[in-house]
């Protein structure tokens, strides 16, 4: 409720139409021309590497495949290329909203080129936040596979087979919660980042430590956001990308409410995420230290002026 009242409030509405426009729309149109993009460009080539893979080395089918070689170097560029954009958008986007907002709860002045100004100084440090976060997933997912594996060998040797496929689905469930877990706490991280003289790990035990009492709450609207996202991804494959039958008005049409829609969600998320970083803030009773962050943001100090939990309430 409060992060739908910021967005359509009338003072900070210009803004946030311009960083939609600039930022957000850009990043869902990669989001989603990626799609058509890598069917009409790379149709066979996903199948191709996994028939690859599974093809054993001297065999007919094996050179024929070894001869597409510059076809997979040519799409794993693609998708390297795909994955910087979309990264560097969602951190930019990420730092303009997120100071956008707290402007809004200082009652700063806000202007689009005033965001702009801040969105370098913070660009490297978000992005060794993400560093961050992409290290500890790898190593969770390193460590959790390892641990999955010996407590699968030892159900096979000391119990029944019948309990693996039980086993290994709780074993699934539990990895992916600890996936989602991490995502929160990043998606939190980045806030701080912006917000606070913090980076990388640092930020991220910040954020573990502000969400304790108020995970059940980010855990739900986090997946919501995630699942509507989603669902506007199939939505735009099965009736734009696989939809040859509908007619290309059709499909375009589609397209465009598709685009609309994600990037409504995507401004929609970075909002609410700056206001749990706020509620969680609230709940732990700390103050914001706005002349320490206005010192961050290489701002006038003296425009601004201390938030108080009292200042920050959902409704």
């Amino acid at each position: 409720m409060e992060a739908w009242k910021i967005i359509f409030s009338w003072r900070p509405r210009n803004v946030f139409t311009q960083i939609t426009l600039t930022l957000i729309l850009p990043l869902s149109f990669i989001a989603l021309a990626h799609m058509e993009a890598s069917k009409l460009l790379f149709p066979n080539t996903i199948h191709n590497e996994i028939v690859f893979n599974q093809t054993q080395a001297g065999a007919p089918k094996y050179h024929k495949l070894s001869d597409l070689t510059s076809e997979r170097i040519t799409f794993w560029l693609f998708v390297a290329a795909y994955f910087t954009f979309v990264l560097i958008f969602s951190l930019v986007s990420t730092s303009a909203v997120v100071y956008t907002i707290a402007c809004i709860y200082t009652g700063r002045e806000v202007t689009f080129e005033k965001v702009m100004s801040v969105v370098p100084k913070v660009l490297k440090r978000l992005m060794l936040t993400f560093v961050s976060t992409f290290v500890a997933v790898f190593a969770y997912s390193i460590v959790a596979s390892l641990l999955m594996l010996i407590f699968i060998t030892l159900v096979i040797f000391l119990a029944s087979v019948k309990f693996l496929v039980p086993i290994v689905i709780v074993l699934g469930i539990v990895y992916v919660a600890g996936l989602v877990y991490m995502a929160i706490v990043w998606q939190l991280a980045s806030v701080v980042t912006v917000l606070e003289d913090t980076c990388g790990f640092r930020a991220m035990m910040k954020s573990k430590a502000l969400i304790k009492g108020k995970t059940g709450v980010a855990t739900i609207i986090s997946l919501m956001f995630n699942i509507s996202v989603w669902l506007v991804q199939v939505a735009f494959e099965k009736l734009v990308v696989r939809g040859e039958s509908s007619g290309m008005v059709s499909r375009v049409a589609i397209g465009i409410i598709c685009l609309l829609l994600l990037s409504k969600l995507t401004l929609f998320g970075l909002v609410i995420h700056t206001v749990i970083y706020l509620v969680c803030k609230s709940y732990h009773h700390e103050n914001i230290d706005k002349p320490a962050l206005s010192d961050h943001l290489e701002v006038n100090l003296g425009e601004y002026v201390p938030l108080k939990p009292r200042d920050v309430q959902l409704v």
